[in-house]
This record gives structure tokens, C-alpha cells and sequence, in this order.
């Protein structure tokens, strides 16, 4: 994990710099800082319109006694597309549009799910309850329903089951 935090921060904003260079020589400096700064506010504008959005989401499905699960991670992406915007780059502000689309957005999320949902039935990831929230851990070993921890504690893994509109079967209606 340490090595692939290295890596990120290293070598992204290494590539992100020869590529602003490449630009900058063959189509001038002037047009390229324009670029930047263009991508730059257009990308704060479109964040801050999708942010909206996904805030009004998030409000809609607490108004109808709803967790709003998939609007918050909605969210995180948005935050997370605000920020690779924000950075200067042609291949950063690609991928921060690219996640300012709903629909990228929805499949990504799927995709996620997908992969935890495996990571859980596999027993390859799930979560512990502590005093403090919850922690993750990882394990290598096959599935289980609860382990004990010593201390008199259990970790218990279970899956919720989703009504049509995509609600925890359970949770607080009006």
C-alpha cells in the first residue's frame, strides 16, 4: 500500500508535468496555462453543480426515512473528482470529468459493490465493530458468519437485503 501512496504521488504528477511540457512545445505556453485554468474553473463549476445535486439526493432520501447510502458515495466521487480537477494535469482533469458523469459515477459504483460483495462471501475483507466505529480487517481464510475475537466479542458479517427502490429492507419509512 505504502509503495502504491509512493507511486501516486510521484510518478502521476511526473507524468502530469512531462505531458503539460509536451503540450506547452507544440502548441505554445499562453494556450497551455490557458488550458489549465480553463479545465480548472470549469471543473469547480461542474463539481459544485453535481455536489448540489447529489446533496439534494442525499436530503430527498433522509426526508423519506432512507439511509442514502449510494447518494453519499455519489458524493465522495464528486469530492474526489473536485480534487483531481483542482490539480493541474491533462490526464487528472480527464479522469475528474469522466467521474463528474452520472453515469460513470453508477458504474463505478456497481463495479465496487460487486468487488466488496466478493471480498465478503469470500472472506477476503469484512469489518469489526470496536469502541471506536468500525475497523476494517482482512483475512485469507474461507467464509464465515461470526469468529470469535477473544475478549467476548464476535465480528458478525451479514447482508441486508434491498427493496425495489433499492432501501435496506428495515429501515425507517414515514
Amino acid at each position: 500500500m505504502l509503495l502504491r501512496l509512493f507511486l501516486l504521488f510521484t510518478l502521476v504528477p511526473l507524468v502530469e508535468l512531462a505531458l503539460l511540457i509536451r503540450i506547452g512545445a507544440v502548441i505554445g505556453l499562453g494556450p497551455t496555462l490557458a488550458i489549465v485554468v480553463i479545465t480548472g474553473v470549469s471543473g469547480a463549476w461542474l463539481a459544485r453543480r453535481e455536489g448540489l445535486r447529489s446533496w439534494l439526493a442525499v436530503q430527498r432520501e433522509m426526508a423519506s426515512g432512507r439511509v442514502p447510502g449510494q447518494e453519499l458515495v455519489h458524493g465522495l466521487l464528486i469530492f474526489l473528482a473536485s480534487a483531481l480537477l483542482v490539480t493541474p494535469g491533462v490526464i487528472t482533469d480527464a479522469i475528474g470529468f469522466t467521474l463528474l458523469l452520472r453515469p460513470v459515477r453508477r458504474r463505478l459504483i456497481a463495479r465496487l459493490r460487486e468487488r466488496f460483495t466478493r471480498q465478503l462471501e469470500t472472506g477476503a475483507a469484512g469489518f469489526m465493530g470496536g469502541p471506536a466505529g468500525s475497523l476494517f480487517w482482512t483475512s485469507t481464510r474461507g467464509p464465515r458468519t461470526s469468529e470469535p475475537t477473544g475478549g467476548g466479542r464476535e465480528i458478525v458479517v451479514e447482508e441486508l437485503e434491498e427493496d425495489e427502490s433499492g432501501a435496506p429492507i428495515g429501515s425507517p419509512r414515514p
